[in-house]
């Protein structure tokens, strides 16, 4: 007679070990959602247009939700480039690990809403603070991701320690300037896009952080 506890107990002892699949679902998914993002931008309807300034006005009126759209994509492209950084270096993953994960996809695929809502209402602090809380939540669950594997031991027995630290620092550090930067959106919300723009260019550049904040 079989035990219901006890191969419930191995199955969640086998679950969702693989990490090549973790990786590829998280690929399909930030694809889909940086796709999206750019269904945000619309060209001018034709009617409106009647001369070469009606256009150049038209493009003008686009320019926020330009801007909104590359610093988004900016934003995807980093939290891809850390989770395959986490991805990477782990031997294997767990069960817990991959919903951590499957949280953070979560995240990533409620990205268009929060960037097509601050397109929008760009000078609206709830706006701003619903597309910050977006990436406070992507970056906790980046960081809970890695507790949780050096926790269960799933990562590289090689890995140095001060590799291990940098993840964490970078998850950090960024959090702490965009949630600084969002406090900003109390004195206007286009202090919090600067802010953010600007932390992002920086990481995407790969610039060297201060040294205060490489300690």
């Amino acid at each position: 007679m079989v035990r219901l506890r006890s191969v419930s107990r191995s199955y969640n002892t086998i679950a969702g070990q693989n990490v090549a699949r973790l990786g590829s679902l998280s690929d399909g998914v930030f694809s889909i959602a940086m796709t999206l993002m750019v269904l945000d931008l619309r060209a001018p309807a034709q009617e409106a247009i009647r001369s070469e300034s009606d256009l150049i006005a038209a493009m003008g009126a686009l320019a926020p939700r330009v801007a909104m759209y590359v610093i988004s994509f900016m934003t995807m492209g980093i939290f891809w480039v850390g989770q395959q950084t986490q991805l990477n270096h782990l031997i294997r993953s767990s069960r817990g690990l991959s919903w951590i994960h499957l949280a953070f996809l979560f995240g990533v695929s409620v990205a268009p809403f929060s960037t097509s809502l601050l397109a929008q209402f760009a000078t609206y602090r709830t706006a701003l603070l619903v597309y910050w809380f977006n990436i406070f939540f992507l970056g906790a669950m980046l960081y809970a991701s890695w507790k949780k594997a050096l926790a269960e031991g799933l990562v590289r027995q090689d890995l140095p320690a001060d590799v291990s630290d940098a993840i964490r620092r970078r998850i950090v550090v960024a959090q702490a300037i965009y949630a600084g930067g969002a406090a900003l959106c109390f004195v206007h919300p286009y202090w919090s896009l600067a802010v953010f723009l600007t932390v992002q260019a920086a990481y995407a550049l790969g610039l060297n952080l201060p040294a205060r904040f490489r300690r």
